[in-house]
């Protein structure tokens, strides 16, 4: 669940980020992805770290 919702708020802010550029939508999107991925590999490890401990 942890990488779900951090890979969503990457997302949002990955698309925020290209808005506050004057980025069009293409742009946002992929800002979006990209984000999205870090997040949800940034949600995993804590996922991990949590699990373990």
């Amino acid at each position: 669940m942890l990488p779900l919702v951090t890979a969503i708020l990457g997302a949002v802010f990955g698309a925020l980020t290209a808005r506050r550029r004057k980025g069009n939508g293409f742009d946002m999107a992929q800002w979006a992805a990209v984000w999205a991925i870090i997040g949800g590999l940034l949600g995993l490890l804590a996922l991990i770290v949590l699990a373990r401990f």
